[in-house]
């Protein structure tokens, strides 16, 4: 077989591997130069490869894997247990992820499935509840410095109840959306330390196909484990 025969077989090799794979993951990573893009999931608390590229002289990537369900998936420029991640909730269809080198997982832009969107979603609101727990951190910080400590407290209080809205939002926002597998997830990844009556109370609404799902089975697992002690 000459080289271009050889060369030509190569490529429709990896075309139809790649057309068989339900989940597929592409994008662009400015600045890089060259090196490896590793598509991966947790599996047993670790972090398995389901896929991976040698970049070189590209910043254009495309991975894909075969999923039984929707799940969180993670993009990364090293396998090292520490390395800075791209988490996405990844489900059968195409995902489109751009970002920067400099700003891998910070710059990441992604346009993904129903899970996807609903999980930013969700993000959003929390990222404002975020906000205003570091602004009323910030004034009580000031009232300490001022031996304001009357004041301090006053904001403290606050404080205590946006953390409050913030799981109550959240217990709601996963029992409003039971239908999707987003909604199990953010009570483990989430709330999982809540009081377990509320984490029992999103398990119980839970359709069966979404409690039988990989967050499903873990969440449920957790819960009768807290019963448990």
């Amino acid at each position: 077989m000459n080289k271009t025969l050889l060369f030509v077989v190569i490529i429709l090799l990896t075309a139809c591997s790649q057309q068989t794979k339900k989940m597929m993951v592409s994008g662009n990573i400015k600045g890089l130069q060259k090196g490896t893009l590793y598509l991966q999931h947790v599996q047993d608390t670790n972090y398995v490869t389901l896929d991976s590229l040698v970049m070189n002289s590209t910043t254009n990537f495309r991975l894909g894997c075969n999923l039984e369900e929707a799940e969180m998936l993670y993009l990364s420029l090293s396998e090292d247990i520490n390395a800075d991640r791209i988490s996405f909730f990844g489900s059968n269809g195409n995902t489109n992820i751009n970002t920067t080198l400099k700003r891998f997982k910070f710059d990441a832009q992604i346009d993904g499935g129903p899970q996807q969107e609903l999980l930013e979603s969700y993000y959003e609101i929390m990222s404002r509840f975020k906000n205003q727990r570091l602004e009323f951190i910030k004034e009580k910080i000031n009232a300490q410095k001022d031996l304001n400590l009357e004041l301090a407290e006053k904001i403290q209080l606050k404080i205590d109840n946006v953390i409050t809205r913030s799981y109550l939002y959240s217990i709601n926002f996963a029992i409003n959306n039971k239908q999707s597998e987003v909604a199990p997830y953010v009570a483990v990844a989430e709330v999982y330390d809540a009081n377990v009556k509320y984490l029992d109370t999103i398990n119980s609404v839970l359709p069966k196909n979404i409690a039988d799902s990989k967050y499903g089975t873990i969440l449920e697992d957790y819960i009768n484990k807290i019963k448990s002690e």
